[in-house]
């Protein structure tokens, strides 16, 4: 996992826990305060708020566990996998095309990061120069030929993921 994304995380993680433990349980009092809780939409709103951060809460928790889980030895390091960049020559669109391969809270597709669960992503994962992916898109099948490829085990050493 790169620094970045585990510092976009942990940063969501800590803004979200100094909500729950700060913020909302003073506006859920000062709402308390208002009197009769069973018309109270300021209550409960406050407790609909709390209820949602404590549920993102424990998603990003997860997701960063998960994240720090990830094995570099196992993504390839002769075709395409997390963290690898591909040039493609898409044959419907007849263009080239460059993606980098992230997760999906990296994801950027108008800088050309593609998330490995897209279905762009899905298609070229495991494949080699030379091999042939197809697309299903909403606007029909899409072919791509792959051109080049470079893993993440090429990147420079301050843009690898850690273990």
């Amino acid at each position: 996992m790169t620094d970045q994304l585990r510092k976009k995380l942990q940063e969501e993680i800590d803004a979200l826990e100094r909500e729950l433990v700060h913020d909302l349980p003073k506006e859920i009092k000062r709402a308390a305060a208002l009197g009769d809780l069973s018309e109270n939409a300021e209550y409960h709103m406050a407790k609909q708020r709390q209820e949602f951060v404590k549920a993102r809460f424990r998603q990003l928790g997860k997701r960063l566990a998960d994240l720090s889980l990830t094995n570099m030895n196992n993504i390839p390091k002769d075709k395409v996998g997390l963290g690898s960049t591909v040039k493609v020559y898409d044959s419907t669109k007849d263009e080239e095309v460059e993606y980098k391969l992230v997760t999906s809270e990296e994801s950027d597709v108008a800088n050309g990061k593609i998330s490995t669960t897209s279905p762009i992503g899905r298609a070229l994962l495991n494949r080699k120069v030379g091999d042939e992916a197809t697309v299903i898109t909403p606007n029909g099948k899409r072919e791509l030929e792959i051109l080049s490829l470079t893993t993440i085990h090429d990147e420079p050493s301050e843009e690898k993921a850690g273990d």
